[in-house]
């Protein structure tokens, strides 16, 4: 593919509204266009990639025994509210807007497909023995990103790969354990083969629901969540499946008598705290929620943060709203602010670990304007429940106590065991060998095909521009013929051209009548793997130079033998 002939679109300047590395490199690179907020156009370096990460995923999507479909963005909503995901997604669900109670009214743009291929399969399925099976497609998602950022990591509009599998067991040969586990391990290969330096964490099933999932991350500063690792190695998960060592009791205090002080008016903990002049960690949080329609208190330290995710796995609930004042102050007889646990004993309350091992804290006193202080767990008030329900923080230890460290990441890929959540609300079900008939077992499995595109630059990139993987670069090779109007640059240029084009290698040939410095800037952004350099000098000398961009390394190859030798060591690497 000759330059001149293409559609490429450089910049020298960085875009002022772009702040990662990818998106920085995808709008200079001319990999990306912005149509509105949140969707982008691909142009077409960008969209050569999309697609040959699109083929990474389809050929080991295919290895592994999925089938390949195509559903329809547009779904009926009559589905998700089936299935109760219309509250459970917000406004993330994307509606269309009709008059009155039109079918546009009644339409929603999917932001995933379980309810669509749950209704296919409880509608062709009917038979233990047309399972397990394994069904994925390739396809656009919508959803309402209130905040779409750094390019295409964050966005309204992009494009998803998406298998469900279907078994007749949790267990077991082709269980819903064995295809959770093909898919796990398609998704390394397929990384792998991206060029992706990615691990593997434990995982909250979310929204999607579920008992166990794994997320595929990639470490870098450009992320939005947090990768959670034990030094040692022998631990990894996201911020909210995150587990840690329990705090041990450090026997300071417990002897304070439980007293009631004036707080006008402060009623945060850095308010309380700074009033009081203590720490953030001698106060207990007092946090009020509506769980499964219930009132639930969830305490912890002062200095911690609730996991809401731990915190619905541990109390078995489905939905965790935070209360509104009118209820909080129905419970506790105070106004938000001045919530604690003593003297509560009409409602559900679970602890903290850190939280049951404090001795003379601080606490709201159920009292507007005033809180508790000696407040000690066990004597004051009584710990029914306690559990591992906070984030993790720094200083926090892994199970094996080993130190915790924290690095922002992309998350790439999700796969989870969904078991019958969906099954069971559409009623997809199988008869056994016996007749009885028994809902289906579900995994489904995720990939942001547009993330490994912005992942792969955040995790290769340097100064000059992007350093792509071979197996996905718009190019694998790019020859830049130097003194153009030279008969003998360009015809060398051509043969080699022809030549690696001939062998199923992607060339492009940068043609244009432009210095050297320009060709050599131009190539380094858009990242191609390996620089073939045509000049007049160097073909005085029998040579032509081949440079990688990846170590900046230059060697010098024979005229007569370079298609040969670069076939070669294009193969090597």
């Amino acid at each position: 593919m000759k330059w001149s002939q293409f559609f490429i679109v450089t910049a020298k300047e960085t875009p002022a509204d772009a702040v990662v590395p990818s998106h920085q490199l995808m709008l200079r690179a001319g990999l990306i266009r912005q149509v509105v907020a949140g969707a982008y156009t691909y142009l077409p370096l960008g969209l050569r990639t999309l697609r040959k990460i699109e083929a990474i995923v389809r050929e080991e999507m295919n290895r592994a025994g999925a089938i390949e479909v195509s559903m329809p963005a547009m779904h009926p909503i009559e589905l998700w509210e089936q299935t109760g995901r219309v509250a459970a997604m917000g406004d993330v669900l994307l509606r269309l807007h009709g008059r009155g109670d039109d079918w546009r009214s009644r339409t929603v743009l999917g932001p995933t497909h379980e309810e669509i291929i749950t209704e296919h399969a409880r509608t062709y399925i009917n038979s233990y023995k047309q399972l397990p099976v394994t069904f994925y497609q390739i396809q656009t998602k919508f959803r309402g990103e209130a905040r779409p950022k750094s390019g295409v990591l964050r966005t309204r509009e992009f494009l998803m790969k998406d298998a469900y599998s279907f078994h007749t067991s949790k267990h077991g040969p082709g269980g819903l354990d064995d295809g959770y586990q093909a898919m796990y391990d398609a998704y390394c290969r397929i990384f792998a083969r991206c060029g992706l330096p990615y691990i593997a964490v434990e995982a909250d099933s979310g929204p999607i629901g579920g008992d166990a999932s794994h997320e595929f991350m990639v470490e870098t500063d450009a992320g939005e969540d947090f990768l959670v690792k034990s030094e040692d190695g022998s631990y990894a998960a996201n911020l909210e499946r995150a587990e840690v060592a329990p705090v041990e009791d450090g026997k300071d205090g417990r002897n304070a008598p439980l007293t009631v002080v004036p707080t006008p008016g402060h009623t945060t903990i850095e308010q309380v705290s700074a009033f009081l002049r203590c720490t953030p960690a001698r106060m207990i949080k007092t946090i009020i929620y509506v769980a499964d329609g219930q009132p639930l208190i969830a305490l912890v330290r002062g200095d911690h943060n609730v996991n809401e995710p731990k915190l619905k796995r541990v109390a078995g609930v489905l939905n965790l709203e935070p209360a509104d004042p009118a209820l909080i102050k129905n419970l506790t007889e105070a106004d938000v602010g001045y919530a604690g646990p003593v003297g509560l004993s009409n409602v559900r309350i679970i602890a903290d670990q850190a939280v049951t091992v404090m001795h003379d804290a601080i606490t709201g006193a159920n009292r507007t304007d005033h809180h508790l202080t000696g407040v000690n767990p066990g004597r004051d008030f009584e710990i029914k429940e306690s559990a591992d329900i906070r984030e993790a923080v720094p200083g926090d230890r892994a199970k094996n106590g080993a130190p915790l460290t924290f690095r922002k990441c992309i998350e790439v890929g999700h796969v989870f065991k969904l078991g019958t959540k969906y099954s069971d609300a559409l009623g997809a079900t199988f008869l056994d060998e016996k007749g009885a008939s028994h809902p289906m077992i579900m995994g489904c499995y995720g990939i942001g095909v547009n993330r490994i595109l912005a992942a792969a630059i955040e995790a290769s990139h340097d100064a000059n521009g992007i350093i792509w993987p071979a197996s996905i670069a718009p190019f694998r090779v790019i020859i830049c013929s130097l003194d153009t109007r030279e008969a003998d640059v360009m015809s060398t240029s051509e043969k080699l051209h022809d030549e690696l084009e001939s062998r199923g290698v992607d060339v492009l040939w940068d043609d244009r009548d432009q210095r050297p410095g320009v060709k050599f800037k131009d190539a380094d952004l858009i990242g191609i793997p390996v620089r073939i350099t045509v000049g007049k000098k160097g073909l005085a000398e029998g040579v032509v130079e081949v440079t990688t961009r990846k170590d900046g390394q230059t060697q010098r190859l024979g005229v007569a033998g370079a298609g040969v030798e670069l076939l070669r060591l294009l193969q090597g690497r």
